[in-house]
């Protein structure tokens, strides 16, 4: 059994029409909600052993305040191809991952992410700003990931309900 903790970045700010989308910061609320998000991993013992994190400004914030705040000790790996990344680029990524990692967590955009999530659970809902889906995969090795793949939504924790 293999989990996978998918995490939209937080809020981003449009106040400086000059920076390229991939290098928008955090707003004020971005800024709050991401290191809640830290908090609730850590509360929920739910640290991932790895995570993969899009370059664009955002994510990077995002992951930076949840690893200061929760205390993650592993690694990270970011990569540009994760900027708006497709499904199918997390997909091909994860099944880079050595299987000694159990609990990896991806931090990305939309649409890419709530079709992920669609796509490995059913579940057919909002997935806004800051929102942390925990998906239980019913697979021994990170290579077996695919379409076919029925996964468990356990939760999807949203800032404005914590």
């Amino acid at each position: 059994m293999k989990t996978l903790l998918i995490l939209r970045h937080a809020k981003s700010s449009s106040k400086e029409p000059e920076l390229s989308d991939h290098d928008r910061p955090l707003n004020r609320r971005g800024q709050h909600d991401a290191p809640r998000m830290g908090q609730l991993l850590s509360q929920m013992s739910l640290l991932p052993d790895l995570i993969l994190c899009s370059t664009a400004a955002r994510a990077r914030a995002t992951a930076e305040s949840i690893i200061k705040i929760s205390g993650f000790p592993g690694d990270i790996r970011y990569s540009p191809d994760f900027y708006l990344a497709a499904p199918s680029t997390w997909i091909d990524a994860i099944h880079q991952i050595e299987d000694e990692h159990d609990r990896i967590m991806i931090v990305g955009h939309n649409p890419g992410l709530e079709t992920m999530v669609q796509q490995l659970t059913g579940h057919d809902g909002p997935f806004p700003t800051t929102a942390l889906a925990q998906v239980e995969l019913p697979i021994g090795s990170w290579q077996k990931l695919g379409w076919k793949t029925s996964g468990e939504l356990v939760n999807i924790w949203r800032p404005k309900e914590l």
